[in-house]
């Protein structure tokens, strides 16, 4: 149980630190960053499954159409989350990221209910409900929708649902996802070579290091916390998860110095009260069905 935690917490806390480690390379654009993302994470993953030995599970998988449509789907996902995320932390909306893991346990929620037709109890509607709300409040003190949120929301959510329904686990998921990506961000960063444009080639050595890292840095969270949801209850996990949105949150307020007025933190209150809401909700139903 206490590893379990461990790992988890260990997991949360890495991607609490990601809009650090994206504004260090805040000078490469961010389609640049995300090929590079997706090149250096290949290679690590070749790595570990090298290491252990563990590639029985490919020309499994390749025989079967449905399970490569699936994670294709995952894999678009996941790009445009990356991408929008990758650009929102370099272009200050690190604030604004931040909502969007804060409202995805609510996405989850709703996509259970629209897709696998999961019934909703009173305490879920009333939680999905205050955080509808507080979308709404935002959307009318801004002017706009909060789309930066939504999208990482959304994405996110749906790619978790993917995953979920998946025939294969967390570090073989993620290999043939990267897999899928890795062509078409080779062809993308061969193209900026050849028009001398690669930030790789022309950026100083600590950058080009930083880049590199984006292999590990993608990685070993993901593979922390699949090592972490086998051990811990959900609702362990679930409690946990609100780690890193907090962390960027508080990054984007006191190390990015983000404009975070009033209004706009009456939109994050009501929609922290429907999370504090649907947790609750959640621990009060298994306590009772235990």
């Amino acid at each position: 149980m206490n590893i379990g935690i461990l790992y988890a917490a260990l997991s949360f806390f890495c991607w609490g630190l990601f809009p650090l480690y994206f504004h260090a390379i805040g000078q490469v654009p961010a389609l640049e960053i995300l090929a590079h993302r997706m090149l250096w994470s290949l290679v690590f993953l070749a790595v570990v499954l090298t290491a252990r030995s563990q590639w029985g599970w490919l020309p499994k998988v390749l025989k079967q159409p449905r399970v490569l449509g699936s994670f294709v789907a995952s894999a678009l996902l996941l790009t445009a989350n990356w991408f929008v995320y990758i650009w929102a932390v370099n272009n200050g909306h690190v604030i604004d990221s931040s909502l969007g893991y804060f409202i995805n346990p609510l996405v989850n929620v709703l996509l259970g209910l629209l897709v696998l037709k999961e019934k909703l109890r009173r305490g879920q509607w009333i939680a999905i409900g205050l955080a509808a709300c507080g979308v709404a409040w935002l959307t009318w003190q801004a002017g706009q929708l909060p789309w930066i949120a939504l999208i990482l929301g959304c994405t996110f959510g749906a790619y978790g649902l993917l995953r979920k329904t998946a025939a294969l686990a967390a570090l073989e998921g993620l290999s043939l996802e990267t897999m899928i990506l890795f062509p078409a961000a080779l062809v993308y960063v061969l193209w900026l070579t050849s028009h001398g444009q690669n930030t790789f080639l022309s950026s100083e050595v600590s950058t080009r290091w930083l880049l590199a890292a984006a292999g590990p840095i993608t990685a070993v969270p993901l593979l922390l916390f699949a090592a972490g949801a086998r051990r811990i209850p959900m609702s362990v996990l679930g409690l946990l998860q609100y780690m890193s949105p907090t962390m960027q949150m508080l990054l984007g307020v006191w190390f990015f110095h983000e404009a975070f007025s009033p209004a706009r933190m009456a939109g994050f209150g009501i929609i922290w009260t429907a999370l504090v809401l649907y947790v609750i909700e959640g621990w009060w139903s298994n306590r009772n069905a235990k």
